[in-house]
């Protein structure tokens, strides 16, 4: 019985990957030869609170280029890999760096309080903002960006997520420029060039 379990688990573990790397190529698929925004439309309109309890829109970002970034603070090593390494480019980029803006989008609103994401946040570089809200406006806003994104139970009456590994980067006009996949080395120079492209 037990390898039997062991064997529905690995089943479902390549399934959910599977399911990660599809959605990745999806999105990767919208970068023209140099990383352009093609036709296909990603990002638009929502409603959250961020992690000061301050109500923020698409409005809140305008103006300034974006990373922008899905994840939840449950997460055991992708979402604060991720959030080290951009925390990492954002050093590096120096006096440059106020001239964007980053963004980190929970996809376990059930769990994610504007407190939690306070305070999960405080561990990297303060720039950073924490975006939460209802269940129905984080789908609404995933479903803006193509957000792959999945409950997935756990022994005992848990649940992890599943969830796509992606920053994507933004221009000041709101329009998609590329996707910097998970643990890329040095991203930092993305986040450049689109400050020079202002």
């Amino acid at each position: 019985m037990r390898a039997r379990q062991w064997i529905l688990m690995g089943f479902a573990g390549l399934f959910s990957f599977a399911a990660v790397a599809l959605c990745i190529l999806y999105v990767v698929s919208f970068r023209g030869d140099h990383g352009a925004a093609a036709s296909t439309r990603i990002g638009g309109p929502f409603k959250l609170v961020d992690d000061t309890g301050a109500t923020v829109t698409e409005k809140t970002l305008a103006g300034k280029p974006y990373a922008i970034y899905f994840g939840y603070t449950f997460c055991p090593e992708v979402c604060p890999t991720t959030l080290l390494d951009l925390s990492r480019w954002i050093q590096k980029l120096g006096p440059d760096a106020d001239k964007l803006n980053y963004v980190f989008v929970t996809v376990d609103p059930e769990r994610d309080s504007v407190q939690s994401m306070h305070a999960y946040l405080s561990s990297f570089d303060k720039r950073i903002r924490g975006y939460a809200g209802t269940p129905s406006e984080i789908a609404q806003i995933a479903k803006e960006y193509r957000v792959y994104y999945k409950k997935v139970p756990t022994d005992g009456g848990g649940y992890t997520m599943d969830h796509s590994s992606i920053i994507y980067l933004m221009g000041s006009d709101a329009q998609f420029v590329t996707v910097i996949p998970y643990q890329e080395d040095d991203a930092w120079h993305w986040l450049s060039s689109e400050i020079s492209r202002r």
